[in-house]
């Protein structure tokens, strides 16, 4: 019988699976999307102790063959994990969870890490059907080059060990912050969002640059080394923000007039309206 979730589905490819060591791996990925692929390439850096599945089959044998580790079913990847990544969006994780709590109630010191957006580890708990052990935590894209940031909170009975663990592997990931789980979903409203936001901005600049002369690649490139030096600037320096940009803005020369006209559409304003339009989903997704 098909399981409906998918991810048990994968003799219907013509792949070789192979055969799965009686071991634990560090890692296991339920789910090799972007985010979820992302964060497998990230810990690759530190473990090949890995292994992977997902609902297209071929895209975590492909994935599992990059990095150089293992792939399979959903339920040998929770059987023989010690961190159980849950990739899935946060509509489907029920219906994850349901597929592999049978097999979770005899792995009960497994440590499941979910990255979905507004669910809490309560309701993740609630819908395993246990108090397993669970470390939230909210990535953004930038993992994959490693320049990522990772929010994370865990469950109290999460050990330092675990913890430290966890943080050691994830290294090459980025940046991991410990935050308080309340602050989760505004949090990732800014790291987890910010990205696309960040690609927008530097979409226009450099589409700004096109329209004065500049030919795409030129202005591409010039508008992502600005964006990558402005931002080396705000870690590094000890001034706030308005007296950097008012270093910027010679009085009568060009810049102040482009700050102008930034100012009269209101930049500033759109986007902490983008930040709280993605916090207010954020929190819709863990009430539905």
């Amino acid at each position: 019988m098909k399981e409906q979730f998918g991810f048990s589905g994968i003799g219907q490819l013509n792949v070789t699976i192979p055969s799965v060591r009686a071991i634990n791996y560090r890692f296991g990925f339920i789910g090799v999307g972007n985010m979820g692929g992302a964060l497998a390439k990230a810990a690759s850096r530190s473990t090949k102790q890995i292994i992977l599945c997902d609902h297209d089959a071929e895209k975590a044998a492909k994935l599992a063959n990059r990095i150089g580790c293992e792939f399979a079913d959903s339920r040998t990847v929770t059987a023989e994990s010690e961190y159980i990544f849950l990739g899935v969006k946060p509509q489907m994780m029920a219906e994850l969870l349901e597929e592999i709590k049978a097999t979770l109630e005899k792995h009960r010191d497994a440590i499941l890490v979910s990255m979905a957006a507004g669910l809490s580890i309560e309701t993740i708990r609630k819908m395993a059907g246990g108090s397993y052990k669970v470390i939230r935590i909210m990535p953004n894209l930038a993992v994959e080059v490693g320049k990522g940031e990772i929010l994370y909170t865990t469950s109290e009975n999460v050990s330092k060990v675990d913890i430290g663990k966890f943080l050691n592997l994830m290294k090459h990931a980025g940046h991991l912050t410990g935050i308080e789980e309340e602050l989760m979903d505004a949090g990732c409203s800014v790291s987890g969002c910010g990205p696309a936001f960040v690609f927008k901005f530097v979409r226009g600049l450099a589409q700004g640059g096109v329209e004065v002369g500049l030919d795409p690649e030129t202005a591409l490139a010039l508008a992502i080394q600005t964006v990558r030096g402005a931002a080396k600037m705000l870690e590094n320096g000890d001034d706030l923000i308005d007296n950097m940009i008012e270093k910027v803005c010679s009085p009568g020369g060009s810049t102040i007039e482009g700050v102008k006209k930034l100012d009269e559409a209101g930049m500033e304003e759109a986007v902490r309206a983008a930040v709280a339009a993605s916090y207010q989903r954020n929190v819709e997704l863990g009430q539905s």
